[in-house]
Parts: structure tokens; sequence; C-alpha cells
């Protein structure tokens, strides 16, 4: 590939940041889900480069559904997921319907296109044992095992998503009525219980941890790392990897592990789906129904296990 060409695979076309700032206003997406828009377009824009070798500066104006059905064989044929697909998919239609509005097309290449067929996975999830487990492994002795601690009880109290969990705010905790008051996607704002346990925790935290994590620095991030910096959704994964395996949990977990746990262990001790809707942030009640599916399967497992005729 020629130095020109790299060039300008490498950078992101100008009717591609047109669309990302028109979303972004007409949304008040996050900046993770603009920036999963800006990469699946970069990567067909690419592909179409590189599939024809001429970098036409319209190239993606011009494009038809045989085109963006090629694409997508290409990628099975890669053996990408079909959850990536689509996924991939869902940013083109997206974009090309922004295209035909604006009128910089007659008609979408996209519309007739299925998505490709999804298996219902259900989500990776946790006992209440190796919860407890993890919340255990941080050494609170220490500040940034007290820090850790607080992050995970806060985390399974609430059920937030990773970047609310590491964007909160001090304006954002309400520590006399046990409250947080989070903003989730589309900037919608929601009221979350934190629990005595970790109200507790968070009240040992703010009470020396955080200022002394800070050494003097100012910061109204909630989360602080021993830097003064607000914590960040790549350092928070990194914990809960490295306590995972401390507390010998055979599963592999992910930040995202603790909020699945919350809503299913909810559920198992006979909490309303709505509630868990409403608790989780989920614009409809078809997202958190997933959970009653995890319940069941863990219903349907002890039975299994301790029933007679199991």
């Amino acid at each position: 590939m020629s130095k020109d060409l790299a060039e300008v695979i490498d950078t992101s076309p100008e009717i591609i940041e047109q669309f990302i700032d028109v979303i972004w206003m007409e949304r008040g997406l996050s900046e993770n889900t603009l920036s999963a828009y800006r990469t699946d377009l970069k990567k067909f824009y690419t592909w179409l480069i590189r599939s024809s070798n001429k970098p036409v500066v319209d190239m993606l104006i011009k494009v038809d559904r045989k085109t963006i059905v090629n694409y997508l064989s290409e990628l099975e044929r890669r053996q990408i997921s079909a959850s990536s697909r689509a996924r991939l998919l869902s940013s083109l239609r997206r974009f090309y319907a922004y295209l035909l509005r604006e009128k910089n097309i007659e008609t979408d290449p996209v519309a007739l296109i299925d998505a490709p067929k999804l298996g219902r996975s259900l989500p990776k999830t946790l006992t209440e044992k190796d919860v407890e487990s993890l919340l255990m492994a941080p050494d609170t002795a220490t500040l940034l095992g007290l820090r850790d601690r607080v992050l995970f009880e806060v985390l399974y109290a609430t059920g937030l998503r990773v970047s609310e969990l590491v964007g909160l705010q001090l304006t954002q905790v309400n520590i006399q009525q046990g409250v947080l008051r989070v903003t989730g996607k589309g900037n919608k704002e929601r009221l979350v219980p934190l629990g005595e346990e970790a109200v507790s925790w968070l009240e040992k935290y703010l009470s020396n941890t955080r200022a002394d994590l800070l050494k003097g620095q100012v910061t109204d991030a909630l989360f602080v790392t021993k830097r003064g910096a607000a914590m960040t959704r790549q350092a928070f994964w990194y914990l809960i990897k490295r306590y995972a395996l401390q507390a010998e949990i055979g599963s592999a977990i992910s930040p995202h592990t603790l909020r699945h746990a919350f809503a299913t262990h909810l559920l198992n001790h006979g909490a309303d789906l709505r509630v868990v809707q409403m608790l989780l942030g989920h614009s409809n009640l078809s997202t958190t129904q997933i959970y009653t599916h995890v319940a069941k399967a863990r219903l349907k497992s002890l039975h299994s296990l301790h029933h007679p005729r199991g």
C-alpha cells in the first residue's frame, strides 16, 4: 500500500465527522457511542479504499447495496461474530439514513439488507459467593485497597455501567439520603439507591482516603487514582481482572459482570422487573428481560443439583 493511500485511510472523512456531530447534537450520545460509530464507519471506508485501491473522497456516497453485502460477506468469511457484524450494519444504517435525509444520496443502500441472525446469549454473571469473594479481595488497610473495595461495593449495590461509575462526581452523591444521581445514556438522569453497606464504605472513603490520595490536588471526580486523576474505564477493567484472579474466581469476568450480577441477584430475591429496569437505566423493558432468563437458568441448575429427581 502506498504512503498516500495509508494517509487517506488514517484520516476520518469529513462526511463521517459531520454525521458524528449531527447525531451528537440530536441525540446527546456518549463519547463511547460516538467513538464506536466513527470506528465502524472508518473500517468500512478503509475496506472500500483497499478494495478499489483508489482513494476517492466521495466513495462513501457512491456505495450501492451489493457493495455493502460484499463487505458483510467478507466479515463473515473472516469469522467476525454475528453481533459485531450486526453492530457494523447498524452504524451503516444510521449513517446512510442521515445521508438520505440530507439529500446526499437518492436511495438508501442499506434499506433492504437484513441484519445477521443473533443467538440469544445469556450475560455472564457471578454467584453471590463469588461476589462476596471479590468484594473481600482488596486490602482495605491500604489507601488503594479501600478505594477499590468502595468501587466494587458501589458497583454491586447500584448496577451502574462502568462509564457511569468512573464518571461519578462528588455532586452526584447524597450520603444522607443514600442515593446517587446518575446521568446515563442519552443524558437521562436517574436516582439509584446505594444501600447501607455501600453508604458505610463510601463514608470511610470520603472521610480520609480520597483526600489522602489527592495529596492536595483538586478534582470533582468521586473516585481518584494515586496520581490525583479521575479513575478511567481501562484502569477499572484492570483492577477487576486482578482482584478476580486474587479471589480465585474461575470464570472470566469484566466490569460489566458485576452489573449483570446486580440485576440477576435482585430478581432471584424477588425484585420486580420494572424496578430493575429503572435501576439499570434501560429504555426498554425487553432489554431487562434477558435477566429473567439468567435467573431461571440459575433456578433450574439449583433444581437439577439438589432435587432427588432433578
